[in-house]
């Protein structure tokens, strides 16, 4: 049953699962449900939910046309892995980065990737503003990625020093995404960034007033940014 209506959700999409894939999420799912006992991964805990509203929605990133094969990709506050690790299961060949300020959330990923065999993984416990002067990763990435993390002026402060030059950052954004263009509006300007697209999402009857913002790099970021940790929420640019 439960397998069917993994097939059948994703299928909507226009994504096909392999048996390994399918076995993958399979796997995901249940040790979702079973840490979310223990520690706040999701309110969503059942099956049709979690494919729905989180396997399948971290899936619509891909409908932007932007992450190509072998790309490398950070998900920035990835939390429970989503988009990086669905993202992971059905497109293997990328090289994904997953990066959370909590370290019981990066140990529940490291558990996933162990369960389910994937690699090219990279594991982070830390802050969006520390790693993003690192020069290890710093303007290292072809896609940053982010859900549900904070409002877009604030966010792309955390997530544009990441992105290569001509690189994509792809939010994920509820109905307000318009309002939230216009808000970041100076700290496009200030952080070289340019809006590509905005694209209209659908997951099921459910999902609706689902939108990724699919935002392009076009020059480097200045060194100045990300700001200290905590400076970015208190004064958005």
């Amino acid at each position: 049953m439960k397998p069917n209506l993994l097939k059948s959700i994703f299928s909507k999409l226009g994504f096909e699962l392999s048996d390994t894939q399918v076995t993958q999420f399979l796997t995901y799912e249940s040790l979702l449900v079973e840490w979310n006992k223990h520690m706040n991964l999701t309110g969503i805990t059942d099956s049709e939910g979690i494919y729905d509203k989180h396997f399948a929605d971290s899936l619509t990133c891909l409908l932007s046309d932007k992450i190509k094969d072998g790309d490398k990709v950070i998900d920035v506050g990835t939390g429970a892995g989503f988009p990086g690790m669905p993202l992971k299961i059905f497109k293997p060949s990328l090289e994904i980065t997953l990066l959370d300020s909590l370290n019981k959330r990066i140990n529940f990923l490291k558990a996933v990737a162990d369960e389910t065999g994937l690699d090219k993984i990279d594991f982070i416990h830390g802050r969006a503003e520390d790693f993003g002067q690192d020069l290890a990763y710093r303007e290292q990435y072809d896609i940053v990625v982010s859900r549900a993390v904070a409002e877009l002026p604030i966010l792309l402060e955390f997530c544009s020093p990441f992105l290569k030059v001509g690189g994509y950052f792809i939010a994920q954004k509820g109905k307000k995404c318009e309002e939230e263009i216009k808000l970041a509006e100076n700290a496009l300007k200030v952080l070289n960034l340019e809006v590509a697209e905005i694209k209209s999402v659908e997951t099921s009857v459910e999902t609706k007033d689902h939108n990724l913002v699919i935002i392009r790099k076009v020059a480097s970021t200045d060194m100045k940014y990300p700001r200290r940790a905590g400076k970015p929420v208190k004064k958005p640019l």
